[in-house]
């Protein structure tokens, strides 16, 4: 299988890998891997965010998130929790997909987090639309997600990577 990678500091030939390299970062949905890719940062409900703790341990844990394509991820976070003080120590993340149990449809986001001014999570259309079974499962309203998840983090996605 051959892997594809997307790096903001070389400019290698991405002719087959799926992603191009223009002002923005940006998957080519016209080749395999990119169309994929992109379906899934639109679609999956669920992806693991891996922060680093100040001693040096990945983190990891599962987030709702929102693609703002080509290049950002929004998701929202419980004031006080261990990825808030990771991120604020060491804003470098991985935001992973889950792949298909083999070893394949792998796609990983290299990027950096920060706590943004982001409207709530109930102002936002496209995350209601696409999280609403997920409240409804937990018993909240929209309101009720974005006022206990009331702290956003954007990440700017520099890579992606994958298979």
């Amino acid at each position: 299988m051959r892997s594809s990678c997307l790096t903001a500091t070389t400019r290698p030939d991405f002719s087959g890998f799926g992603l191009v390299r223009g002002l923005l970062s940006m998957l080519d949905e016209s080749s395999e891997f990119g169309a994929r890719a992109a379906r899934r940062l639109r679609e999956e409900k669920l992806a693991w965010l891996t922060t680093v703790s100040p001693r040096g341990t990945p983190q990891p844990v599962p987030v709702w998130f929102l693609w703002d394509e080509p290049d950002s991820i929004l998701l929202y976070s419980r004031p006080g929790m261990p990825k808030l003080r990771n991120l604020e120590h060491n804003p470098d993340l991985r935001l992973h997909l889950d792949g298909d149990g083999r070893g394949g449809n792998i796609v990983v986001c290299l990027g950096e987090g920060r706590v943004s001014s982001d409207p709530p999570a109930d102002r936002l259309p496209e995350y209601v639309s696409k999280y609403t079974w997920g409240f409804e499962r937990n018993g909240w309203s929209a309101a009720q997600f974005a006022s206990l998840y009331s702290v956003s983090i954007r990440i700017t996605v520099r890579r992606i990577r994958g298979h």
